[in-house]
């Protein structure tokens, strides 16, 4: 099964059983102390923005349709933002994503752009 998105393409090669497994798995690892300490820092592991522990989603860095795994060392507490704009993107992926928008923002700043939903700078629409 091919996905197109944004003009990337890749692979579905984790089985349905496979992904099954793995959101069992990752049910029982949101219950551990491991879990909650994680959360409880209250950081964003993408973006760094500080945020309510109870606000933090569990994100596979590799995801489960991908053939990732419910690990400790697959899984990062993520605010919902980030986690719903990663989807099923690889971090090579993801970063070349964040790089992007971060130059996007930085240029909004430099330049004191506003959104067009803010008005222009003198107050038109």
């Amino acid at each position: 099964m091919e996905f197109y998105s944004n003009m990337s393409v890749f692979l579905v090669t984790a089985s349905p059983e496979s992904v099954r497994r793995e959101k069992e798995k990752a049910r029982a690892l949101r219950k551990t102390q491991w879990w909650q300490r994680q959360v409880s820092k209250g950081i964003c592991y993408y973006c760094r923005k500080p945020t309510p522990p109870e606000e933090l989603t569990m994100d596979h860095v590799i995801p489960l349709i991908r053939d990732g795994k419910s690990t400790k060392g697959n899984v990062v507490a993520a605010c919902k933002t980030c986690n719903n704009q990663k989807k099923y993107l690889l971090p090579i992926e993801w970063e070349a994503y964040l790089r992007d928008f971060s130059a996007e923002e930085s240029t909004k700043e430099k330049y004191n752009w506003k959104d067009q939903s803010e008005g222009n700078r003198d107050g038109r629409m």
